[in-house]
């Protein structure tokens, strides 16, 4: 049968997205266009060879320059905030007949010397450098930024979505699982807690990144500053530039700053996701057995054909992106920190794909947020949970047992083979645990103890280990 012509969706105007995050997502990823898209890239290749022409000339490097006025500096720095789409639009023109990126920036740059008076320092722009001089350091602005200003205050928000869960919900019993099966209990609280320290302690790290830059030519020598100014000091020249940046000076590299820093984000950044997609699943798990109620949203669909349904589909949206995340993160960690001897481009293509990394990552946080917010804590379906299962008690008697028998307590002999005895593939009620410990012939004290203890009261000090988070 004939393929019935169809209207080119790649050539309507506006374009249509390619990808989730510039389309169906845009709203929850929106604020990294700012630091990650390739306009923010280029805006802070503008800002970096900005930078350096100003710090060159307020150094007074090169013979016959001098520091430039504050009105000058003032007007090269417009250049970079009033960075617009009229801007984008020259520079992809500039580009297309360049065929390369930093070599159109170097020329937006010194079209506008004459109109700020400076024309004559049109030779200055991109002085000494190779283009990876600028490439890293923007990389490094950007990446910097996307994580302070973006990431970072949105991981600490659901993080802190989960501490006061935690504390919320301290002394709310739960019976734990352990391989599946249950296993002494806890408080939700507790749990809860568990993961929100998991992700802090991710988060601690990922703030005391290190964000390295260089600036010192085409294989890292400085052979080129040396060759044209050699009484100058270039390595304090460059030192003082990328540390002005607010990043940290690497002083030894070969063309490209090795981006062993960016391993080691993006390899935090991935354990952060892998520990919230755990907390995802077991989000899910606990949906499913009715630990978690879902609050419906009015007017939402939860399935097509079931009407009682409410699907936990943020925890699913977020597992998904956080896998779809690592997978890019993953590859970065891995792929930057190679490069065949003092240069190769496989760093250049992969560093485009920051930005869908970190995207994914986010999307995922903003899904997680969202359905934290939806929870309800039905505790009594957690009582009933645990008023099923008072063998769990089985390991309390067994250590009574053992503490009784070094105290010199007659008739405490085998106690884990007599609990295994009476508690393995036995459903044991309230009843039965208590004749058993009346049995045993404990110590008033200990026996005491044991007649007092409930399912829901086995969690030792679970609500105080809340406090750790404080």
């Amino acid at each position: 049968m004939a393929e019935t012509p169809r209207v080119s969706l790649a050539e309507l105007t506006p374009g249509i997205a390619l990808g989730p995050l510039d389309g169906r997502y845009r709203s929850a990823v929106a604020p990294l266009v700012d630091y990650l898209s390739e306009a923010a890239l280029n805006r802070d290749r503008v800002h970096v060879e900005v930078e350096w022409l100003i710090h060159l000339t307020d150094q007074s490097v090169l013979p016959g320059t001098s520091p430039l006025t504050d009105e000058q500096k003032a007007a090269l720095r417009r250049i970079v905030t009033e960075f617009d789409a009229a801007s984008i639009k020259e520079l992809a023109e500039t580009e297309a007949v360049t065929v390369h990126d930093v070599k159109a920036v170097e020329y937006f740059i010194g079209n506008r010397l004459p109109g700020i008076g400076i024309g004559q320092l049109k030779s200055l722009v991109h002085f000494g450098c190779t283009s990876e001089d600028i490439n890293n350091l923007s990389y490094a602005v950007g990446i910097k930024g996307a994580v302070e200003q973006v990431w970072l205050p949105a991981a600490r928000a659901v993080v802190g979505q989960f501490a006061a869960m935690a504390e919320e919900h301290r002394d709310v019993p739960m019976l734990s699982r352990t391989h599946g099966q249950p296993a002494t209990p806890t408080t939700l609280g507790k749990e809860l807690a568990v993961t929100a320290h998991r992700l802090t302690r991710q988060l601690d790290r990922i703030e005391r990144t290190e964000y390295l830059g260089k600036i010192n030519g085409a294989t890292g020598t400085y052979a080129a500053h040396y060759a044209s100014v050699p009484g100058a000091d270039w390595q304090a020249v460059s030192r003082g530039f990328v540390e002005g940046l607010g990043l940290t000076w690497n002083p030894l590299t070969t063309q490209i700053e090795s981006h062993d820093w960016q391993a080691e984000l993006y390899a935090d950044m991935a354990r952060f996701n892998r520990i919230l997609h755990n907390a995802c699943t077991d989000i899910w798990s606990y949906i499913s057995i009715g630990y978690f109620a879902q609050i419906p949203v009015e007017g939402a669909t939860g399935s097509s054909t079931m009407p009682h349904k409410v699907n936990p589909i943020r925890f699913e949206n977020a597992e998904a992106n956080l896998e779809i995340s690592n997978g890019l993160l993953d590859t970065l960690a891995a792929t930057l920190v190679t490069s065949r001897w003092q240069r190769d481009l496989t760093d250049s293509s992969s560093q485009r794909n920051i930005g869908v990394a970190f995207g994914h990552s986010l999307l995922a946080i903003s899904n997680v947020a969202k359905g934290l917010e939806r929870l309800n804590v039905p505790a009594e379906v957690l009582a009933a949970d645990l008023d099923e299962n008072w063998e769990v008690l089985g390991e309390a008697i067994q250590m009574v047992m053992r503490a009784e028998a070094i105290a010199g307590v007659e008739g405490m002999d085998n106690p884990y083979e007599r609990l295994k005895e009476l508690t393995r593939g036995h459903r044991v009620d309230a009843d039965r645990m208590k004749e058993f410990v009346s049995g045993l012939g404990l110590s008033a004290d200990a026996e005491a103890r044991l007649l007092a203890l409930t399912p829901a009261s086995y969690n030792g000090i679970a609500n105080q280990l809340v406090d750790h988070l404080k």
